[in-house]
């Protein structure tokens, strides 16, 4: 199945698209003297363009997103019915799917309990600092409003997301950003920090958010807002200690811990949630991306019902979370979750992540036993980065201009992979890999078989 007929004339629809649509991420001077690619079909792993041409995507989505992939018709025809009984009804009321999955979900999520629906991982993220600022007026007298980020992190496109984003590139140009969003330092093992040289690495790197929340005054700060694993900044797990001494000093200065699953949820690393590899309990969860796997627009805020009740005191007529999201009341988001979170548990994906992906990794291992240029491998579940460099010993990163000539040599080959895109200035050497949790061995074979060929022929 390489080539499709198409019922649209690709001519015209590559025509409509050079003069009309405004892709994502992109530079479009190119487009002046090159067609743009567009996607018309996928199944399984695999996704063909208007040229008929197949490839296998090891990035789901372009953006990790389509974790149960493509072609799935039980979630369609769910939406389907959904949407011809009740499409949408704002979300100052009810509706049936979305209580159904608020109790699918929260079962999965021990000690959370309130899911606030919204449409995209930026806006999940603004919902939680709005909680945190309006926590801090209502009862700390204004005071906790500051939100602690991390180097490399990135938690959305929003201004105020932006304003917590630890990817200097990705903000380049946007600012003045809101004020009270603290960074601070990355827990990236391969290039520790300056000073931080103890056996005890993890410990220590986390120790380092401490020595800012005493900088700022523990009074002032409200939250520390942490991927579980840094994604678009590397593919950074923690080191070992990492999250047990995060825990301590947010419960030790009541801090809320917010946790941005946005990208690890569902399924990604091998566990529902990412930080269940590392025994935290947060106060706030956002996700978005697999919530639905792409099948319909949906987020949440899942928060414990301790933050849940500092919002009903109805003493005060501002005292309730003032807030809305149109799209959070659309029935078609809950729906395809129920029928996501479904195909998880009956096909296995957990464990299959959990498994193809140590299968990954191991792959990715060999390939560094080739290739020099390869300086550190790292990754959990479905979720892996190798980082390239010139020179292991001094791990000078590799230009992107080389990178990027991998990253196409590998779409030639007609397999789809990432990498660090003008995120981290002088550090967008990494490749990332993050195929559907349907992946299978021989799909995994086939990705780091490309890669294997790209890193031959472009470096030697």
């Amino acid at each position: 199945m390489n080539q499709h007929a198409l019922s649209n004339d690709p001519a015209a629809i590559i025509s409509a698209d050079k003069a009309h649509v405004w892709h994502h991420l992109v530079q479009h001077k190119p487009f002046e003297t090159v067609d743009p690619r567009i996607m018309v079909e996928g199944k399984g792993l695999r996704v063909w363009d208007i040229t008929g041409r197949e490839h296998l995507d090891a990035v789901s989505g372009a953006v990790w997103t389509v974790n149960v992939g493509y072609g799935r018709k039980r979630i369609a025809d769910a939406m389907a019915a959904q949407l011809t009984k009740l499409n949408f009804y704002a979300g100052a009321a009810g509706n049936i799917p979305a209580a159904q999955f608020a109790e699918m979900l929260t079962a999965k999520m021990p000690g959370l309990d309130r899911v606030y629906y919204a449409n995209s991982g930026s806006e999940a993220n603004e919902k939680a600092f709005k909680m945190v600022r309006q926590i801090a007026h209502k009862h700390h007298g204004g005071r906790k409003y500051k939100i602690l980020y991390r180097e490399r992190d990135y938690h959305g496109t929003t201004i105020a997301n932006l304003s917590a984003g630890g990817q200097e590139e990705r903000n380049a140009q946007y600012g003045p950003f809101t004020p009270g969003f603290i960074m601070v330092p990355h827990c990236l093992e391969y290039r520790r920090q300056d000073g931080l040289t103890d056996a005890d690495y993890g410990r220590r790197a986390a120790d380092a958010i401490e020595e800012v929340i005493l900088r700022e005054g523990p009074d002032t700060v409200g939250a520390l807002c942490l991927e579980p694993i840094t994604a678009g900044g590397g593919i950074i797990t923690p080191p070992q200690g990492y999250w047990d001494r995060v825990q301590e000093i947010c419960k030790k200065y009541d801090i809320l811990l917010h946790i941005d699953e946005v990208v690890c949820g569902l399924g990604r690393t091998g566990t529902w949630f990412g930080y269940q590899h590392y025994g935290v309990q947060p106060d706030i969860v956002t996700m978005a991306k697999g919530v639905a796997s792409g099948y319909a627009a949906i987020s949440c805020c899942v928060t414990t019902n301790a933050v849940f009740e500092q919002f009903k005191d109805d003493t005060d007529h501002l005292s309730y979370f003032r807030d809305i999201s149109t799209f959070g009341g659309c029935t078609a988001g809950p729906t395809a979750a129920i029928e996501n979170m479904a195909i998880i548990e009956e096909e296995g994906l957990l464990e299959n992540s959990t498994t193809m992906g140590a299968h990954l990794l191991s792959n990715l291992h060999a390939l560094m036993d080739k290739h020099a240029v390869i300086g550190d491998v790292r990754g959990q579940g479905l979720f892996a980065g190798a980082e390239l460099v010139t020179n292991r010993g001094t791990k000078d990163p590799l230009n992107e201009k080389q990178v990027g000539a991998i990253v196409a040599d590998c779409m030639g080959q007609g397999v789809i992979i990432g990498a660090t895109n003008r995120s981290v200035p002088g550090f967008n050497n990494t490749l990332l890999f993050a195929p559907a949790l349907i992946a299978t061995k021989d799909d995994i074979d086939e990705i780091t078989g490309a890669v294997d060929k790209a890193l031959t022929r472009v470096l030697g």
